[in-house]
Protein backbone atom coordinates (compact mmCIF):
# COMPACT_ATOMS: atom_id res chain seq x y z
CA UNK A 1 0.00 0.00 0.00
CA UNK A 2 1.19 3.11 -1.16
CA UNK A 3 -0.35 6.95 -0.60
CA UNK A 4 0.47 10.01 -2.82
CA UNK A 5 -0.81 13.46 -0.40
CA UNK A 6 -4.45 11.69 0.35
CA UNK A 7 -4.39 9.32 -2.23
CA UNK A 8 -4.09 5.53 -1.74
CA UNK A 9 -2.75 3.86 -4.89
CA UNK A 10 -3.88 0.80 -6.35
CA UNK A 11 -2.49 -2.19 -6.18
CA UNK A 12 -1.71 -3.63 -9.64
CA UNK A 13 -0.42 -6.64 -11.71
CA UNK A 14 2.12 -6.43 -14.76
CA UNK A 15 1.01 -8.10 -17.48
CA UNK A 16 3.50 -8.72 -20.16
CA UNK A 17 3.62 -11.91 -22.69
CA UNK A 18 6.60 -13.19 -24.61
CA UNK A 19 7.18 -15.47 -27.64
CA UNK A 20 10.58 -17.02 -28.84
CA UNK A 21 11.91 -14.72 -31.47
CA UNK A 22 12.49 -11.62 -28.67
CA UNK A 23 15.80 -11.09 -28.00
CA UNK A 24 16.96 -12.08 -24.21
CA UNK A 25 18.51 -9.27 -23.51
CA UNK A 26 15.73 -6.47 -24.40
CA UNK A 27 13.35 -8.80 -22.52
CA UNK A 28 15.58 -8.43 -19.60
CA UNK A 29 15.94 -4.72 -19.75
CA UNK A 30 12.05 -4.30 -20.07
CA UNK A 31 10.91 -6.68 -17.32
CA UNK A 32 13.80 -4.85 -14.76
CA UNK A 33 12.13 -1.78 -15.86
CA UNK A 34 8.82 -2.84 -14.64
CA UNK A 35 10.38 -4.26 -11.39
CA UNK A 36 12.43 -1.12 -10.28
CA UNK A 37 9.30 1.33 -10.60
CA UNK A 38 9.50 4.04 -8.06
CA UNK A 39 5.83 2.52 -7.01
CA UNK A 40 6.62 -1.52 -7.89
CA UNK A 41 4.27 -4.17 -8.97
CA UNK A 42 2.13 -6.04 -6.48
CA UNK A 43 2.23 -9.10 -9.20
CA UNK A 44 4.06 -9.61 -12.50
CA UNK A 45 2.67 -11.61 -14.68
CA UNK A 46 4.53 -13.04 -17.29
CA UNK A 47 3.09 -14.90 -20.39
CA UNK A 48 5.17 -17.81 -22.53
CA UNK A 49 3.45 -17.94 -26.01
CA UNK A 50 5.11 -20.72 -27.52
CA UNK A 51 7.98 -22.55 -26.40
CA UNK A 52 10.59 -20.06 -25.80
CA UNK A 53 14.35 -20.15 -26.93
CA UNK A 54 17.33 -21.61 -24.12
CA UNK A 55 18.27 -18.23 -23.73
CA UNK A 56 14.83 -16.78 -23.06
CA UNK A 57 14.43 -19.39 -20.44
CA UNK A 58 17.45 -18.68 -18.53
CA UNK A 59 16.03 -15.11 -18.21
CA UNK A 60 12.62 -15.91 -17.20
CA UNK A 61 14.09 -18.28 -14.57
CA UNK A 62 16.60 -15.71 -13.20
CA UNK A 63 13.73 -13.38 -12.52
CA UNK A 64 11.44 -15.86 -11.32
CA UNK A 65 13.80 -17.13 -8.68
CA UNK A 66 14.58 -13.33 -7.33
CA UNK A 67 10.75 -12.32 -7.22
CA UNK A 68 9.10 -15.60 -5.92
CA UNK A 69 6.57 -13.95 -4.22
CA UNK A 70 5.47 -11.91 -7.28
CA UNK A 71 6.14 -13.76 -10.64
CA UNK A 72 3.74 -15.56 -12.11
CA UNK A 73 4.49 -17.74 -15.34
CA UNK A 74 1.97 -18.65 -17.56
CA UNK A 75 2.69 -21.09 -20.58
CA UNK A 76 1.00 -21.58 -23.25
CA UNK A 77 2.83 -24.89 -25.66
CA UNK A 78 2.14 -23.46 -29.20
CA UNK A 79 2.24 -19.82 -30.20
CA UNK A 80 -0.99 -18.31 -30.23
CA UNK A 81 -0.18 -14.51 -31.07
CA UNK A 82 -0.60 -11.47 -28.99
CA UNK A 83 -4.57 -11.20 -28.61
CA UNK A 84 -5.02 -14.70 -26.79
CA UNK A 85 -1.96 -14.54 -25.02
CA UNK A 86 -2.95 -11.56 -23.03
CA UNK A 87 -5.95 -13.31 -22.29
CA UNK A 88 -4.50 -15.17 -20.59
CA UNK A 89 -2.66 -13.29 -18.54
CA UNK A 90 -5.77 -10.93 -17.97
CA UNK A 91 -7.49 -14.35 -16.42
CA UNK A 92 -4.52 -15.01 -14.15
CA UNK A 93 -3.87 -11.02 -12.48
CA UNK A 94 -4.80 -11.05 -9.07
CA UNK A 95 -5.12 -7.20 -8.90
CA UNK A 96 -7.90 -4.77 -9.92
CA UNK A 97 -5.55 -2.76 -12.31
CA UNK A 98 -3.02 -4.10 -14.87
CA UNK A 99 -0.12 -2.47 -16.74
CA UNK A 100 0.53 -3.70 -19.86
CA UNK A 101 4.23 -3.91 -20.95
CA UNK A 102 5.89 -5.33 -24.48
CA UNK A 103 8.91 -7.59 -23.81
CA UNK A 104 11.17 -4.86 -25.85
CA UNK A 105 10.07 -1.42 -24.83
CA UNK A 106 11.82 0.26 -21.51
CA UNK A 107 9.27 2.19 -18.59
CA UNK A 108 10.79 5.27 -16.89
CA UNK A 109 11.47 4.55 -13.40
CA UNK A 110 8.03 6.82 -12.64
CA UNK A 111 5.80 5.29 -14.90
CA UNK A 112 3.39 2.97 -13.24
CA UNK A 113 3.20 5.70 -10.22
CA UNK A 114 1.48 8.21 -11.82
CA UNK A 115 -0.51 5.54 -13.74
CA UNK A 116 -1.90 4.52 -10.88
CA UNK A 117 -2.08 8.10 -9.25
CA UNK A 118 -4.27 8.88 -11.87
CA UNK A 119 -6.41 6.49 -11.23
CA UNK A 120 -6.68 7.20 -7.70
CA UNK A 121 -7.36 10.62 -8.26
CA UNK A 122 -9.94 9.93 -11.20
CA UNK A 123 -11.31 6.62 -9.98
CA UNK A 124 -14.03 6.59 -12.46
CA UNK A 125 -11.41 6.46 -15.05
CA UNK A 126 -11.11 2.71 -16.92
CA UNK A 127 -7.92 2.81 -18.92
CA UNK A 128 -4.80 5.59 -18.96
CA UNK A 129 -1.93 5.71 -21.32
CA UNK A 130 0.89 7.66 -21.91
CA UNK A 131 3.45 9.56 -24.41
CA UNK A 132 6.46 6.94 -25.59
CA UNK A 133 9.90 8.00 -26.77
CA UNK A 134 11.27 6.65 -29.94
CA UNK A 135 15.04 5.96 -29.62
CA UNK A 136 17.37 4.32 -31.31
CA UNK A 137 18.19 1.20 -30.51
CA UNK A 138 22.06 1.55 -31.62
CA UNK A 139 22.61 4.54 -30.47
CA UNK A 140 20.35 5.41 -27.94
CA UNK A 141 19.63 8.78 -29.24
CA UNK A 142 16.18 9.65 -29.01
CA UNK A 143 14.43 10.33 -32.13
CA UNK A 144 10.88 11.68 -31.65
CA UNK A 145 7.91 11.88 -29.26
CA UNK A 146 4.86 9.88 -30.21
CA UNK A 147 2.33 12.09 -28.51
CA UNK A 148 -1.63 11.09 -28.56
CA UNK A 149 -4.96 12.79 -26.92
CA UNK A 150 -4.89 13.62 -23.35
CA UNK A 151 -8.74 14.43 -21.95
CA UNK A 152 -11.60 11.62 -22.65
CA UNK A 153 -13.67 13.32 -25.00
CA UNK A 154 -10.54 14.03 -27.44
CA UNK A 155 -9.65 10.13 -27.07
CA UNK A 156 -13.40 9.53 -28.44
CA UNK A 157 -12.98 11.69 -31.31
CA UNK A 158 -10.01 10.66 -32.00
CA UNK A 159 -10.47 6.75 -31.73
CA UNK A 160 -12.33 6.62 -35.02
CA UNK A 161 -9.59 6.44 -36.95
CA UNK A 162 -6.72 5.43 -35.14
CA UNK A 163 -5.61 4.45 -31.58
CA UNK A 164 -5.81 7.08 -29.23
CA UNK A 165 -3.49 4.94 -27.08
CA UNK A 166 -0.24 4.25 -27.38
CA UNK A 167 -0.56 -0.03 -27.05
CA UNK A 168 2.93 -0.16 -25.12
CA UNK A 169 2.09 2.60 -21.97
CA UNK A 170 -2.20 1.37 -21.10
CA UNK A 171 -2.81 0.33 -18.10
CA UNK A 172 -6.80 -0.80 -17.80
CA UNK A 173 -9.25 -2.03 -14.97
CA UNK A 174 -9.35 -5.45 -14.75
CA UNK A 175 -13.12 -5.63 -14.70
CA UNK A 176 -13.97 -3.41 -17.62
CA UNK A 177 -11.95 -5.81 -19.41
CA UNK A 178 -13.72 -8.62 -18.90
CA UNK A 179 -16.40 -7.26 -19.24
CA UNK A 180 -16.11 -6.46 -23.00
CA UNK A 181 -14.26 -10.20 -23.27
CA UNK A 182 -11.03 -9.11 -23.57
CA UNK A 183 -8.63 -8.47 -26.16
CA UNK A 184 -9.55 -10.76 -29.95
CA UNK A 185 -7.62 -13.28 -31.67
CA UNK A 186 -6.35 -10.34 -34.46
CA UNK A 187 -2.73 -11.08 -35.16
CA UNK A 188 -1.92 -7.65 -35.95
CA UNK A 189 -3.46 -4.44 -34.17
CA UNK A 190 -5.48 -6.10 -31.55
CA UNK A 191 -4.60 -3.72 -29.19
CA UNK A 192 -6.48 -0.76 -31.38
CA UNK A 193 -9.67 -3.05 -31.32
CA UNK A 194 -9.03 -3.70 -27.63
CA UNK A 195 -9.25 0.13 -26.55
CA UNK A 196 -12.17 0.77 -29.40
CA UNK A 197 -13.99 -1.92 -27.98
CA UNK A 198 -13.67 -0.58 -23.86
CA UNK A 199 -14.52 3.17 -25.20
CA UNK A 200 -17.74 1.71 -27.08
CA UNK A 201 -18.88 0.14 -23.31
CA UNK A 202 -18.32 3.20 -21.89
CA UNK A 203 -15.30 3.22 -20.42
CA UNK A 204 -13.44 6.71 -19.56
CA UNK A 205 -9.95 7.06 -20.54
CA UNK A 206 -7.00 9.56 -20.14
CA UNK A 207 -3.42 10.00 -21.17
CA UNK A 208 -0.69 11.60 -19.22
CA UNK A 209 1.27 14.27 -21.49
CA UNK A 210 4.55 12.79 -20.78
CA UNK A 211 7.07 10.37 -22.39
CA UNK A 212 7.12 7.42 -19.72
CA UNK A 213 7.69 4.46 -22.31
CA UNK A 214 10.99 4.18 -24.01
CA UNK A 215 9.89 2.32 -27.34
CA UNK A 216 13.01 0.62 -29.49
CA UNK A 217 13.88 1.28 -33.14
CA UNK A 218 16.00 -0.01 -35.63
CA UNK A 219 16.84 -0.40 -39.38
CA UNK A 220 14.07 -2.54 -39.91
CA UNK A 221 10.82 -0.91 -38.05
CA UNK A 222 10.45 1.80 -41.33
CA UNK A 223 10.61 -1.84 -43.53
CA UNK A 224 7.94 -3.02 -40.78
CA UNK A 225 5.90 0.06 -40.90
CA UNK A 226 5.49 -0.16 -44.53
CA UNK A 227 5.29 -3.70 -45.51
CA UNK A 228 2.36 -5.15 -46.43
CA UNK A 229 1.72 -7.75 -43.83
CA UNK A 230 1.11 -4.60 -41.39
CA UNK A 231 -0.75 -2.82 -44.47
CA UNK A 232 -3.49 -5.59 -44.36
CA UNK A 233 -3.83 -6.48 -40.53
CA UNK A 234 -4.40 -2.24 -40.30
CA UNK A 235 -7.23 -2.50 -42.75
CA UNK A 236 -8.43 -5.85 -41.14
CA UNK A 237 -8.97 -4.06 -37.78
CA UNK A 238 -10.81 -1.01 -38.60
CA UNK A 239 -13.11 -2.79 -41.10
CA UNK A 240 -13.90 -5.23 -37.86
CA UNK A 241 -14.10 -1.81 -35.56
CA UNK A 242 -16.77 -0.63 -38.68
CA UNK A 243 -18.58 -4.11 -38.82
CA UNK A 244 -19.13 -3.75 -35.11
CA UNK A 245 -20.46 -0.15 -35.43
CA UNK A 246 -18.34 2.00 -33.86
CA UNK A 247 -17.28 4.20 -36.89
CA UNK A 248 -18.52 5.13 -40.47
CA UNK A 249 -17.87 4.54 -43.47
CA UNK A 250 -15.40 7.72 -44.16
CA UNK A 251 -13.86 7.01 -41.06
CA UNK A 252 -12.97 3.88 -42.37
CA UNK A 253 -11.87 4.38 -45.57
CA UNK A 254 -9.71 7.43 -45.32
CA UNK A 255 -7.48 6.23 -42.88
CA UNK A 256 -7.14 2.69 -44.81
CA UNK A 257 -6.58 5.09 -48.25
CA UNK A 258 -3.42 6.84 -45.86
CA UNK A 259 -1.91 3.61 -45.14
CA UNK A 260 -2.11 2.52 -48.82
CA UNK A 261 -0.16 5.16 -50.01
CA UNK A 262 2.74 4.75 -46.96
CA UNK A 263 2.49 1.28 -48.54
CA UNK A 264 2.80 2.34 -52.15
CA UNK A 265 4.93 5.66 -51.72
CA UNK A 266 8.96 5.50 -51.53
CA UNK A 267 10.01 4.69 -47.94
CA UNK A 268 11.91 8.15 -47.68
CA UNK A 269 8.79 9.68 -48.22
CA UNK A 270 7.01 7.54 -45.65
CA UNK A 271 9.00 8.10 -42.80
CA UNK A 272 8.72 11.83 -43.68
CA UNK A 273 4.85 11.42 -43.96
CA UNK A 274 4.96 9.38 -40.30
CA UNK A 275 7.02 11.49 -38.59
CA UNK A 276 5.61 14.96 -39.41
CA UNK A 277 2.04 13.91 -39.51
CA UNK A 278 1.82 10.74 -37.21
CA UNK A 279 4.20 12.21 -34.42
CA UNK A 280 4.17 14.80 -32.22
Amino acid sequence: MKSVGRYILPEYSVLMSVYDRELPENLNESIESMLMQSFPPSEFVLVCDGELTDRLNVIVKTFEDEYRKIFKIVRIDENVGPGKALNKGIEACSFGYIVRMDSDDISLPNRCLKQMLLFAVKPRLDITGTYVEEFDDGTDETICVKKVPIMHNEILEYSKRRNPFNRQTIAFRKSTAEKIGGYSDLKLCEDYEFVTKMLAAGARGQNIPEALVRYRVDENTPVIRKSWRLTKAFIKVRWVIFLSGYIGLTDFLSPCVLQLGLFILPRKFTSWVYRRFLRG
